[in-house]
């Protein structure tokens, strides 16, 4: 067996790894993280849950670690994330592993005063992990240099070019040294990615885990057939009211914002996630959904890469997603560290063929069932009961939101705190939660092992 010691890892960073519960090294890791170590560009392919997260980052803070002092407002290690959460997630994954070797990290992003950000950057940080609009409005006031980076790890950038940021990531990567080292990561190389592949990394070596279709081969996907909008609204409902954590996915902030009011209406303890909800209330509703306190999230497809918490057993396609891409990484927030899961498409009667030609395209064979917000094929394969009609105030209109009464038992059955693995979607090793915030944890999965990043 191989261990990340045998991988030429730093011993320090080897026991943090290990009193984490973290020793076998995920195949993408073990290829990979050699060739990261002795200087090479890495080309990595592979889906969210693949273990990326440690496969960039522990090289790039063993080489760190190995090379100097940081400056103030001048780190010598760049991450570059798509969203907000899986900036978050990169830097916690990676926090203990940096401290055991005496290395600062930091992430910034939109949505946060960007003074706290100058404060934080006037102490030197090692390793910073950035979305690209905050790192250029940074750069902008002079308050942030990437003249000293010697090492970039571009994370899910086939979702950065979806989401329009490869013009500003070229920018950034224009203002790195020409002869630093580059770490590329994406589910796809086609397009766009590849532009940037062939423009940055230099002689890379490739690395690729199974293609994103494979991660959906450990779920049980349903086409539930509801009727019409009335029916499928009620429905929404009932499954709302299940056990377990579920996530719900929209096609818009305001259908968001809406199904959560329907849900809390009925007693169904929800909260919500879009692009123009406030950080701190991103940050809650994540904190929320991982501690079981709040067991149902509704997203846009914001959340559906990148974020990576422990235990969601359903997810629901309220709103059919616009393309197949969107269908497979909205299912792989299930059926994660080995456990089983279910997602369900709710399909009016004017969306079945655009629903059968998604899901031939996603290369998903999903049963068709007809159901109804009574019948008990829709109990079977959900979940679903009657919500207890006892109306949640909305999310801070009072000190204590009451607690549905899955939330409480959701919450109740945990235990401890935490639980939210890591970005692998394996069992086996380590993961995020607990520690006052949600982004580490120490539960260990069924297996007796933890997942990792």
């Amino acid at each position: 067996m191989t261990t990340f010691k045998d991988l030429g890892l730093p011993i320090p960073i080897v026991r943090e790894l290990q009193r984490e519960g973290i020793t076998e090294p995920f195949p993408i890791q073990a290829a990979a993280i050699p060739d990261a170590l002795a200087g090479r560009d890495v080309l990595g392919r592979g889906p969210t849950g693949s273990g990326k997260t440690f496969t960039f980052g522990l090289p790039m803070l063993t080489r760190l670690a190995e090379s100097g002092a940081s400056k103030p407002g001048r780190p010598r290690g760049l991450v570059l994330v798509p969203t907000r959460e899986l900036a978050a997630q990169v830097r916690e994954r990676l926090d203990p592993a940096a401290a055991a070797v005496g290395l600062r990290t930091l992430d910034v992003v939109g949505g946060v005063n960007i003074n706290r950000h100058i404060r934080s950057l006037a102490a030197p940080v090692d390793l910073l992990v950035a979305t690209p609009g905050r790192a250029q409005d940074l750069v902008d006031q002079g308050k942030l240099s990437f003249d000293d980076v010697a090492v970039t790890a571009l994370d899910e950038a086939d979702h950065m070019a979806d989401m329009g940021f490869l013009p500003q990531v070229r920018r950034l990567l224009d203002k790195t040294p020409k002869n630093g080292q580059r770490l590329l990561f994406s589910a796809t190389l086609d397009g766009d990615v590849q532009k940037l592949v062939d423009r940055y990394l230099t002689d890379p070596v490739t690395h690729s885990t199974a293609p994103v279709e494979a991660s959906v081969d450990t779920m049980t996907h349903y086409r539930l057939l509801v009727g019409d909008r009335d029916a499928r609204n009620e429905i929404v409902l009932r499954i709302g009211a299940r056990e377990g954590k579920t996530i719900m996915f929209m096609r818009t902030k305001h259908g968001v914002d809406r199904q959560v009011k329907k849900l809390r209406r009925v007693g169904v303890n929800a909260l919500g996630l879009h692009g123009d909800k406030g950080q701190t209330t991103r940050t809650n509703a994540l904190a929320g959904f991982t501690d079981g306190s709040v067991p149902v999230l509704v997203a846009t497809d914001i959340a559906a890469r990148g974020i990576d918490i422990d235990d969601v057993s359903l997810v629901v396609h309220v709103d059919p997603p616009a393309e197949h891409k969107a269908y497979l990484h909205r299912a792989g927030r299930t059926a994660r560290a080995g456990t089983e899961g279910t997602v369900v498409t709710l399909v009016m009667d004017d969306q079945r063929k655009e629903v059968q030609q998604l899901m031939r395209k996603a290369g998903v064979d999903a049963e068709e069932v007809s159901v109804t917000p009574d019948s008990g094929s829709l109990a079977k394969i959900t979940g679903a009961r009657v919500p207890s009609g006892i109306p949640i105030a909305p999310p801070g209109s009072q000190s204590k939101t009451p607690q549905s009464p899955q939330g409480r038992q959701q919450r109740g059955s945990r235990g401890s705190r935490g639980g939210q693995k890591g970005r692998s979607g394996q069992s086996g090793q380590g993961g995020r939660g607990g520690h006052g915030n949600p982004g580490r944890g120490n539960r260990r999965s069924a297996g007796g092992r933890r997942s990792q990043s």
